[in-house]
């Protein structure tokens, strides 16, 4: 799967990795429902981190479709709420 962080780039994730960070992308889920600001900023950082931990950065100049985007780390929680309305989260699960 190909990961895009907005304004960092892509990542190539292994599907064995959803369903951690499908936990993560519950708990955010719920801190940008509530509008737990400082839940949602460690959660959004733990997301990201996973993501840059667990894949593989693609060249600057790669340019695969993205399966999946993830808000940047500076994000404003109403900014991710927007991304997130009519979902059930980032992370397809």
């Amino acid at each position: 799967m190909i990961v895009r962080i907005m304004g960092e780039g892509q990542v190539r994730l292994d599907d064995v990795h959803l369903a951690e960070l499908d936990e993560l992308d519950d708990e955010l889920l719920a801190e940008t429902r509530s509008g737990d600001e400082e839940g949602f900023r460690r959660t959004l950082g733990a997301l990201l981190d996973a993501v840059r931990r667990l894949g593989a950065p693609l060249p600057d100049d790669a340019l695969e479709p993205s399966e999946l985007i993830l808000p940047s780390p500076d994000a404003t929680l109403p900014e991710v709420r927007e991304m997130l309305k009519d979902t059930d989260g980032l992370i397809p699960g």
